[in-house]
């Protein structure tokens, strides 16, 4: 029900940005702060990443625009067991539709996101691992976050990106099949800057 609704969201704003005149095509970059969320995400701690790509500011009157993005994504987590670093770096190629309402350079924007994992390491002390196989390579999730965007081209913003599946792959055990409940998370601070006319503002 969660991943059909997501892929409604996702055709919704193909469509909506389709019917639109007025597109900015950009850059954003920043940090991102990561962790990983669930019942069975017992072990806990955030890691410090980098998110960054190409977006499209689709302005469908002054009000509201919709924002497809491509960006490269690090997540993962990093705590301390028995004395000894545990980091878990995934990285992820994001394809976020964000639905964005516009007030005078100030916005707010919600929607659905699409994951591919492209790495999947766990690093403890000195020794690396490479655990993809271990993870599903399609993540469901959603983002929303506020900030600010100016008509010359730069802004900046904070978003919060949640995962709604499971990362982990289902596993079996004797005749009992185990869905890990653990979910990717993020914020993410980054700066954008947007090339073209006032974002949100439709051609006349």
């Amino acid at each position: 029900m969660k991943k059909s609704f997501l892929l409604f969201l996702l055709v919704a704003g193909v469509a909506t940005a389709s019917q639109a005149q007025n597109v900015r095509v950009g850059l954003k970059g920043g940090a991102s702060l990561t962790n990983f969320a669930g019942d069975d995400a017992a072990l806990k701690g955030n890691k410090v990443g980098f998110h960054g790509g190409l977006l499209a500011n689709i302005g469908v009157n002054d009000a509201f625009s919709v924002q497809p993005e491509l960006l490269y994504s690090q997540k993962g987590s990093k705590y301390t067991l028995n004395g000894t670093d545990v980091i878990n770096k995934f990285d992820y190629i994001d394809l976020p539709i964000m639905f964005r309402i516009n007030a005078d350079g100030l916005f707010f924007e919600v929607g659905p996101q699409l994951g591919f994992l492209s790495s999947a390491k766990q690093k403890i002390g000195s020794v690396t691992t490479d655990i993809k196989d271990a993870y599903n390579t399609v993540d469901f999730g959603y983002a929303a976050g506020l900030g600010y965007q100016s008509a010359s081209g730069p802004g900046i913003g904070l978003r919060y990106n949640g995962g709604i599946t499971n990362i982990p792959k289902e596993y079996t055990t004797g005749n009992t099949s185990f869905q890990p409940n653990i979910r990717n998370s993020a914020f993410q601070l980054y700066v954008s800057y947007l090339l073209g006319g006032s974002s949100g503002r439709r051609r006349r």
